[in-house]
């Protein structure tokens, strides 16, 4: 767990005051309070975790949501949520959703290891996907389409639930990937707790796709980055697992947030 961003400490991030090269400039968090701001965001939602918290989930497909693997899984015990118990609340702000939907079957990427280290192999495999009871058609929510992993210094947003805005979804429509390496993204996007499973989205042809989901927060010299996997490779084999029959009952616990602190480096980690 101590390990946890040695790789990321070493890309070279140019920080300490002085800004990144070539570093875009960034848009502040702007909460999408009413129907006119939220317009084309409603896919966007509320993974409400058993009643002992809750994540940001992804529309991809009328049944299909994608989140990140460690929402699953309680961080003491390591024992799998039922997901069952997991409910999709699309859209949601101000105490009501677009669309409301329970999880029939969830898979996590066969590689991810709740109780291993938070080292690249860990982020790159924070991704599952929830199969809805019921597909959503409704009109004002349209799932996102995916896309190929973005370039370092490309323009994206996140849209994410979080630690006191978790009533209305937020939006940072510009934010920049910092750094790829061994699969992991390193952004300089705003996220914090409930921020889990968020998408990253990049704009090209003026059409939100998603390219990512918060995996993780940090750190490093005073600046917060977010990580996340670099989606196309791992989301093909979540399909295949659920195209396989893959995704039952699974064991039952409650969620806590994890929180670990690397050793002789000045960074922090948490899961969002």
């Amino acid at each position: 767990m101590l390990r946890t961003l040695l790789f990321a400490l070493s890309l070279g991030l140019t920080w300490g005051g002085a800004p990144i090269p070539g570093h875009a400039e960034e848009s502040a968090l702007k909460r999408l309070d009413t129907g006119d701001d939220g317009r084309g965001w409603e896919a966007v939602g509320r993974l409400e975790l058993a009643g002992r918290g809750f994540c940001t989930g992804a529309l991809i497909a009328p049944d299909l949501v994608l989140t990140a693997a460690h929402c699953l899984f309680d961080s003491e015990t390591g024992v799998r949520l039922d997901h069952e118990k997991i409910e999709f609340l699309a859209g949601w702000r101000n105490g009501r959703a677009s669309a409301y939907r329970w999880v029939k079957r969830a898979v996590v990427h066969p590689d991810y290891a709740h109780d291993g280290e938070v080292v690249a192999e860990r982020v790159r495999n924070d991704v599952a996907l929830l199969e809805l009871r019921q597909p959503i058609r409704n009109a004002r929510v349209e799932p996102f389409d995916t896309d190929k992993r973005p370039k370092p210094g490309q323009r994206v947003g996140v849209v994410s639930y979080a630690r006191g805005r978790s009533d209305a979804p937020s939006l940072q429509e510009v934010c920049e990937v910092i750094a790829r390496q061994e699969g992991v993204l390193v952004m300089s996007c705003d996220v914090d707790y409930g921020s889990s499973g968020a998408p990253i989205f990049t704009f090209d042809g003026g059409a939100p796709r998603v390219v990512s989901v918060v995996s993780a927060m940090a750190e490093v010299d005073g600046k917060k980055v977010s990580l996340g996997t670099q989606l196309q490779a791992p989301l093909e084999v979540l399909k295949a697992e659920l195209a396989a029959g893959m995704g039952g009952r699974s064991g039952v616990g409650p969620f806590m947030a994890e929180v670990g602190t690397v050793r002789d480096t000045g960074a922090k980690f948490a899961k969002p």
